[in-house]
């Protein structure tokens, strides 16, 4: 599986939290590691590492985003919008393995997929402000 499959099914997950109470993360990440089927042994700790490392640092992320984001409370952002965010600035603050334009550019590419019409733009936007 590649880096922007796990990517994605990171951004999957995180989107999935967002509705549901802290106390049931773990649940949510059993049952959403059931339906990866493609997925190796390795990929899988990979993956539930990368989660709990985003959702651990969290608190961070958000505070960062509100800083940067003049304008934009996180409650108004899009869902989609505010979990490929918090995915692209775990991965520039705090994962050193990913380059910084690759988080962007995954980022944005993930916007296309999933976010809406204005997603790529703003999520490029806030990004770039961050780097």
């Amino acid at each position: 599986m590649s880096r922007r499959k796990i990517r994605e099914h990171l951004l999957k997950l995180l989107f999935c939290v967002e509705f549901h109470e802290a106390t049931e993360i773990e649940e949510q990440v059993e049952t959403y590691m059931g339906v990866m089927g493609d997925a190796t042994e390795d990929e899988m700790s990979y993956f539930k590492k990368k989660f709990y490392l985003i959702v651990d640092n969290l608190e961070e992320i958000d505070k960062l985003l509100e800083q940067t984001a003049t304008g934009w409370k996180l409650s108004r952002m899009g869902k989609i919008d505010l979990v490929l965010l918090r995915l692209a600035v775990y991965e520039i603050k705090y994962d050193e393995e990913i380059p910084d334009k690759v988080a962007i550019n995954e980022a944005i590419e993930l916007a296309k997929i999933y976010g809406g019409d204005s997603s790529p733009s703003f999520v490029n936007g806030i990004l770039a402000k961050i780097m």
